[in-house]
């Protein structure tokens, strides 16, 4: 969203979101097709549309944030990440949520905030933050949060695959894209950029083999962990991804930052110690109904 071709900038977050899905489709009807699944939807078409929509606006934003804030910024901005997926937990799935998960998001989000606030984080220069792309950002938290978690409720409602999500989805991620663009006039323009500006369709090319093999470790560590683990992997790499560049570019790293890392890293230790000496029992769990309840207690009371 910043680079140049030819002396312009591409604009049209929409088109990259749409080239991206249409990357995934490709991939997951030859995934299908070697696993020998079935090409059926497995749930309904409603729900996979949900996940669709609340995905490409949040694509969508992310991308377009960039136009207004910097890197740093919107690298803060994802450190919140786990707490929208906690709140969505609530309320969509019913979850309960211990202290300890909640004293562990804190941590992290406070270790991520100060490692980014308290040192140079990014050589590049770009203009002032403005308030337009800190809202887009908030968008992009709530309907991140929104995504994983009713991938997760697929799985486990309606024993979906990886691959069988990945197709709908993004088969309807595609229609939503397109009908954005036609609606508003922007698909000539951008398939006129793609042919006449080189180097940009390379860079998109790029750009959407990198999303799918970002959405093939997303679903499946949705799938086999769950929304609230993915929201903590995806910190943890925000920190390391801006720690590697601080080794490859050179860049001095700050005590406080140094601090903040530790702080990260300590919260995630003692959420995995935790996890191993609490197994039996679940700080992430979903509530009782009446009834099973009062079968427990009157069995309890036979014994």
């Amino acid at each position: 969203m910043t680079q140049e071709y030819n002396g312009e900038v591409f604009v049209d977050s929409v088109f990259l979101v749409m080239c991206n899905r249409v990357a995934a489709v490709v991939m997951a009807v030859v995934m299908v097709a070697i696993r020998q699944e079935s090409y059926g939807n497995n749930a309904p078409i409603w729900k996979y549309a949900m996940v669709s929509f609340a995905n490409v606006f949040a694509s969508s934003c992310q991308y377009e944030s960039l136009k207004y804030v910097s890197f740093p910024v919107q690298m803060l901005g994802k450190s919140f990440k786990m707490m929208p997926v906690m709140l969505w937990g609530m309320a969509i799935s019913g979850k309960v949520y211990g202290m300890q998960s909640w004293l562990v998001a804190a941590g992290v989000t406070l270790g991520v905030t100060e490692f980014l606030l308290t040192g140079p984080t990014d050589s590049s220069d770009h203009k002032g933050n403005s308030l337009y792309g800190l809202g887009l950002l908030v968008v992009f938290l709530a309907l991140d949060g929104l995504t994983s978690t009713l991938q997760e409720k697929l799985f486990k409602e309606h024993k979906t695959s990886k691959w069988n999500q990945i197709l709908y989805i993004n088969m309807l991620s595609i229609a939503a894209s397109l009908f954005t663009l036609v609606s508003t006039n922007t698909l000539g323009p951008a398939l006129s950029f793609l042919t006449t500006h080189q180097g940009f369709g390379k860079d998109v090319t790029l750009l959407s083999l990198s999303a799918v093999v970002g959405q093939y470790f997303i679903y499946s560590q949705v799938q086999e962990f769950g929304a609230l683990v993915l929201a903590t992997t995806m910190n943890v790499r925000q920190v390391v991804s801006i720690l590697v560049s601080y080794i490859s570019y050179g860049h001095y790293i700050t005590g406080l930052q140094i601090s903040g890392l530790c702080l990260v890293f300590f919260a995630l230790f003692y959420k995995s110690v935790r996890a191993v000496l609490d197994a039996p029992e679940k700080d992430e769990q979903l509530p009782l109904s009446p009834g099973i309840a009062a079968e427990d207690k009157s069995a309890a009371a036979k014994v």
